[in-house]
């Protein structure tokens, strides 16, 4: 037990600090896609999925780690990415995004965790436990791309590396933008850990690294799989009310981890401040927790479990899911923020 509860701290502290201080957002990273034409987030993404990938996979041929790819629904996963995908934007941030900046004194994001929180729960063990199986059910396949496509899955790893590499390579060859600096009033490793910007490809580097090391620790305890937010959130939840001792493991320390390690770089750094929403803002912010909830809830993994985890363990189920993922952030978006704005211009 202090095996799990000290490395899920540690391992979460750490996710925690560095989603703070690199302004890790996906949901801001997919919408940037859509609006902004921006895909430095969407390539920091991928970053850290061969990180990840490559190490998690290279831990399973040595015997460290064990994975089983299993089946998946499809009709879940489209719907459930979908949902997911609206319930971020309408919270202002994905389920670790969530969070982070609960861990920054945002009233918001704190109202739409706990609505993500009790929303999951209740789809996983509640009263919409038989809905969440049912659909679940439907249309259910393999889930290795791999074993589907009847290749060694370092294949299709070696395929990935070579698709960032050649993105790196485009945009390293992009014409370089000045951003000013304000002169540092710290030094040393305090200005870098609190105070410099950090890139969002750095940022990439150290989250697959941090999502590689979650495999074998998480293992380690019983737990057999690596990040993971929506249940672990789920967790909280269901301990809390029943205080029965199943519910405690890894995951549910990591992510109370990553609050943790959020609240210490936003110190840090002086960005932690209580900041309290107006009503439509905090009814926006529940919703899109709900939504959060229950779409991540029927598609098996949310930001994190099927857009880091699971399109690094090279499935159906994280690349199928982070697609309508991003549709449905792009849906969002434009009912948010691009149609306003053209009525606004008219």
């Amino acid at each position: 037990m202090a095996f799990m509860i000290i490395t899920g701290l540690l391992v979460g502290a750490l996710l925690g600090f560095v989603l703070q201080r690199g302004r890790w957002c996906l949901t801001g990273g997919f919408r940037d896609m859509y609006i902004a034409k921006d895909n430095r987030m969407f390539y920091a993404l991928l970053i850290a999925i061969v990180i990840q990938s490559v190490i998690v996979y290279a831990l399973i041929a040595a015997g460290i780690v064990e994975y089983a790819a299993g089946t998946f629904s499809l009709i879940a996963i489209i719907g459930g990415g979908f949902v997911f995908g609206i319930g971020i934007i309408l919270a202002g941030g994905c389920a670790t995004g969530t969070w982070y900046r609960a861990g920054e004194g945002l009233i918001g994001s704190w109202a739409a965790l706990a609505f993500y929180m009790l929303t999951a729960a209740v789809m996983k063990t509640g009263v919409l436990s038989g809905f969440t199986a049912s659909a679940s059910s439907v249309t259910v396949v393999n889930n290795s791309m791999a074993d589907t496509l009847h290749v060694n899955v370092w294949v299709l790893i070696a395929l990935l590396v070579v698709i960032v590499a050649a993105i790196l390579v485009k945009y390293s060859r992009r014409p370089k933008v000045f951003i000013p600096q304000l002169k540092p009033k710290k030094s040393g490793l305090a200005h870098i850990l609190f105070e410099k910007r950090w890139h969002p490809f750095t940022t990439a580097v150290l989250v697959g690294l941090i999502a590689a090391l979650a495999w074998p620790v998480s293992e380690a305890t019983g737990r057999m799989f690596g990040l993971g937010v929506t249940v672990p959130s789920a967790n909280v939840i269901q301990y809390l009310i029943t205080g029965d001792q199943q519910f405690v493991n890894w995951g549910m320390f990591l992510v109370l981890g990553i609050f943790i390690g959020s609240f210490i770089a936003a110190k840090g750094s002086g960005e932690f401040r209580w900041r309290v929403p107006n009503a439509k803002t905090m009814v926006t912010s529940s919703t899109g927790g709900i939504l959060m909830g229950v779409g991540a809830s029927l598609a098996g993994g949310c930001s994190i479990g099927n857009g880091l985890v699971m399109t690094a363990m090279m499935t159906w189920q994280g690349w199928i899911g982070l697609l309508f993922m991003i549709l449905g952030v792009w849906t969002a978006s434009y009912f948010v923020f691009v149609r306003p704005t053209k009525r606004k211009v008219a």
